[in-house]
């Protein structure tokens, strides 16, 4: 049941005509990405590259190209899995379906991982730079590991019981790395942090091992965002369908013994050095920062090893996959974990962390007609208190009477919903100088900026237009007004001012009309570097309004108020989402490895079937 090493899959996909091999020459650099990404936006198969240049290792990527490949690697196992966590959300259910749940129970037992001697990882050493050198974007530091299970032990208590494994980026070359030298980009709110803060506590290294490849488990294992204290090994092994086998080491720590490579060394928890850049999944480059080292004192190879790798960018990647295998298996748990909640949806299209949707639920007065969110709120605390959704910059709540059938994954009918109801004068609660995602840079630092509450219950209280009504006017240097979805307005703003100028544009905007104009018949309206890009598509306004603004800083509105330091407005809420000067630079390919890539999808060549 399962696969036992990366090679027992790439040879079943095949089989059942889920991969393709690509036997011509393609450079790790830029090339293989760039192939990659149009075979994943066209729904194509895995890709398995036999021939890197300049490279002994062949490499794969796609694997989890769509959820329904991404469910065959995992048809024997995911049912299993997903009874176990039914069954941690209701316990009942094994006394009422006993055929069905009855070896839920035991797979967290039978699946701990288990300590072994010697493992086919071992087999070989090597050098990072005879590894595969993948760079995804031009301007990126250097080459990357993109699919890393970093594996840490506890200083206080090492071994297998306080593991940590999770995905953090992995620079294996550029900047000022030696040979033996890589950056170990990890962001806030994660789990090796509390190793690395033990180490710190405790003065001394510690050990990180990063795997690659091996079972399809361990790469979603070290996505999965487990509870504090849960074993991602664990959880590994009841979706493998094996007990994870880890080589037992003195003074160091432990390795998978199944992964096709393992690069092995000590962080000094007092030392960073720079990472990046790198182009990161909201679309846009990270910058250079400082980040932990890890000193290489060996990379293992398997025999046979074949590198696996994805490429992210601005969303859907095969990243976004992760996300919906993740919900399928997680989701039931949302209700028994945050009390209230019925569910939520952090948005791929706008960069996961930017924007969180959630449906909630008003329990407080019962008795009485839901008037204005309340128990909302404290729900909208938990999901903010909690692990990585902390991170959300903005979130949307709503009460679940509004609409019984709405789904939190229809976007726009979560908006169109929302819009109808929301009371700009007393539904936008701020958190300000606060927390959110390193990788987002529309705030006032790094890991700096503000998260805003969007609360709706009660009845609709406006009809959204669909049309732009011929009376509208704008200010001098405004243009262009388009419609994104009912009720949401772009306009075109002048170019941001510099940096070492406040920007005025927006307040400047929000000042030229009363509260009783035409416009405000918008409840949204969006001050944009292009509106025609931004209402083009959903999902072009997911991500150009959410990761191009910091609440605090660029929410404003048409009559606006201050009532007991609340901050309200009597018209239209206005987000300023224009390009910033202390924004990252976009991601753009290079042209000439477009050029190639195209010549490759002409007739006859390896991907004509597939782009």
């Amino acid at each position: 049941m399962g696969y036992r090493n990366l090679n027992a899959c790439i040879n079943d996909l095949e089989k059942n005509g889920h991969l393709i091999r690509i036997e011509q020459s393609v450079d790790a650099n830029l090339e293989a990405a760039e192939i990659q990404r149009r075979v994943y936006l066209s729904g194509g198969p895995a890709i398995l590259f036999d021939n890197v240049a300049g490279c002994q290792f062949p490499m794969c990527s796609n694997l989890f190209g769509t959820l329904e490949r991404a469910r065959f690697i995992f048809r024997d196992t995911f049912a299993n899995v997903q009874r176990a966590i039914q069954l941690k959300v209701d316990p009942a259910q094994a006394l009422k379906q006993p055929l069905k749940y009855w070896r839920a129970p035991l797979i967290a037992m039978q699946m701990r991982p288990k300590l072994v001697r010697s493992g086919a990882v071992t087999q070989n050493q090597t050098s990072l730079s005879a590894l595969p050198q993948l760079k995804s974007w031009p301007d990126d530091g250097g080459a990357f590991v993109t699919l890393p299970q970093v594996y840490s032990e506890d200083v206080r208590s090492p071994g297998l019981g306080k593991s940590n494994m999770g995905m953090y980026r992995v620079q294996i070359s550029g900047n000022s790395y030696s040979e033996q030298q890589v950056g170990i980009h990890y962001q806030i709110h994660r789990g090796i942090g509390v190793h690395h803060r033990a180490a710190i506590d405790a003065k001394k290294p510690f050990r990180v091992n990063v795997f690659i490849g091996g079972n399809p488990a361990m790469t979603v294992a070290a996505v999965m965002p487990l509870p504090e204290g849960m074993s991602e090994l664990t959880f590994a092994g009841a979706l493998a369908g094996h007990r994870i086998p880890m080589i037992g080491q003195t003074n160091a720590a432990s390795i998978y013994a199944d992964a096709d490579f393992c690069i092995s060394g000590t962080i000094d928890p007092d030392k960073q050095m720079p990472e990046g850049p790198f182009g990161d999944h909201l679309g846009y480059y990270s910058l250079q920062h400082d980040f932990p080292v890890l000193n290489v004192d060996k990379v293992y190879h398997r025999d046979g090893a074949i590198w696996p790798f994805t490429v992210v960018g601005r969303p859907p990647q095969e990243d976004t996959v992760f996300g919906e295998l993740i919900h399928e298996l997680t989701g039931p748990v949302i209700p028994t974990v945050l009390p209230g909640i019925k569910s939520v949806n952090a948005v791929d299209a706008s960069g996961v962390h930017p924007l969180l949707l959630a449906i909630g639920s008003e329990r407080y007065v019962p008795y009485q007609p839901t008037k204005q969110p309340q128990e909302l709120l404290t729900q909208a605390n938990a999901i903010l208190g909690q692990g990585q959704m902390s991170l959300a910059k903005y979130l949307w709540i709503i009460d679940q009477a509004c609409d019984p059938d709405l789904n939190v994954n229809d976007v726009e009918a979560f908006f169109i919903r929302m819009l109808e109801r929301v009371d700009w004068q007393r539904d936008l609660h701020f958190q300000t100088r606060t927390t959110i995602d390193t990788l987002d840079y529309s705030g006032s630092g790094f890991n700096e900026g503000s998260k805003v509450v969007v609360a709706a219950a009660g009845p609709a209280i406006r009809e959204l237009p669909t049309e732009i009504a011929s009376e509208l006017k704008l200010p001098d240097g405004f243009r262009d007004p388009r419609i994104c979805i009912p009720g949401v307005l772009a306009v075109t703003g002048p170019e941001f001012a510099s940096n070492a100028l406040p920007d005025q544009a927006a307040s400047t905007f929000c000042r030229f009309f009363s509260p009783n104009e035409p416009i405000n018949r918008f409840p949204l309206v969006l001050i944009v570097s292009d509106s025609e890009f931004a209402a083009r598509t959903l999902n072009n306004f997911l991500w150009s309004v959410f990761t191009r603004s910091n609440p605090a800083t660029d929410l404003d509105g048409i009559g606006a108020t201050t009532e007991h330091k609340h901050w309200g407005c009597k018209g239209s809420l206005v987000i300023d989402a224009r390009i910033k000067p202390h924004h990252a630079p976009p991601l753009i390919e290079d042209p000439e490895i477009t050029r190639r890539v195209d010549a490759m999808a002409t007739r006859g060549g390896p991907l004509a079937k597939y782009l």
